[in-house]
């Protein structure tokens, strides 16, 4: 196996790397990152590989990395040692992980989805939050969902803060990109239920009648969902809040709806 080595900050592989913090070069190339071996093996474990693979040198033995290293030169991928002084250039962190990989970003239309190929999907519009869009894929690896439907100007799912967030469900999870406009057709073309958290004119969410497939619609972190979006939906439920709060975190009410909609479907 032959291995590239970088040595120099002004390499141009490291300026390309580093520019794929910025969401504006991550969709002009269809190109990201991913941070650190455990992310890394879940992407090798769910069939996906770096096109690139870069390492620290004077690592320490690891067989997870010795048989990803492998694996990607196998299936023709590029592997990197550096620095980790680089490393941490290009992650822009002073603790950066030994290892990084760079992928291509995965097809997220709404055609690529098979509405029944799992009992419930999450929908969110307009989460802004890169940590909540990761929390929210773990959901869906949790429960058991479809993946995750992003409506209009949502947080990128391909950065590092949502890939990390995610715990590996990005590369487990069938992610989805599309405006309300081509969502609302796509979704009344097929069977679904359309359900969204709210407060207005909304039903308990324990022991509401859900229906598979279930979307389960969740609104901006602070605005919450236009009320049109919401006059579209089958149904609508609410979530006791017993203190001073008014509502949940977006991601942690996606949950909560989740196992709850997934105990209605399974009983």
């Amino acid at each position: 196996m032959t291995r590239k080595h970088i040595s120099g900050f002004s390499n141009p592989t490291v300026k390309y790397l580093r520019s794929l913090r910025d969401k504006k070069h991550r969709r002009r190339t269809g190109q990201f990152l991913v941070e650190g071996l455990r992310l890394l093996e879940d992407a090798r474990v769910s069939g996906r590989l770096p096109r690139e693979l870069v390492m620290a040198e004077g690592r320490e033995p690891h067989e997870l990395l010795d048989r990803l290293e492998a694996e990607v030169d196998a299936a023709g991928g590029e592997v990197v040692t550096t620095t980790p002084d680089i490393l941490s250039k290009i992650t822009g962190k002073s603790n950066s992980q030994s290892v990084i990989g760079l992928f291509d970003e995965f097809e997220t239309g709404l055609g690529l989805l098979d509405r029944d190929a799992a009992p419930i999907w999450l929908v969110t519009q307009e989460l802004r939050d890169p940590g909540n869009l990761g929390t929210m894929l773990r959901t869906c690896d949790a429960v058991g969902a479809g993946g995750l439907i992003l409506i209009d100007d949502c947080a990128d799912p391909f950065s590092a803060e949502a890939v990390r967030a995610s715990m590996g469900a990005v590369f487990t999870q069938q992610v989805a990109q599309a405006r309300w406009e081509e969502f609302v057709p796509w979704l009344r073309a097929g069977p679904g239920q359309l359900v969204a958290a709210s407060l207005r004119e909304a039903v308990p969410y324990r022991g509401a009648e859900y229906a598979a497939p279930c979307f389960i619609l969740v609104g901006n972190e602070s605005q919450g969902l236009p009320q049109a979006y919401e006059d579209e939906c089958d149904l609508r439920v609410t979530m006791p809040m017993r203190g001073r709060a008014d509502s949940l975190n977006a991601a942690v009410a996606g949950a909560v709806l989740a196992y709850e909609v997934l105990a209605g479907l399974e009983g």
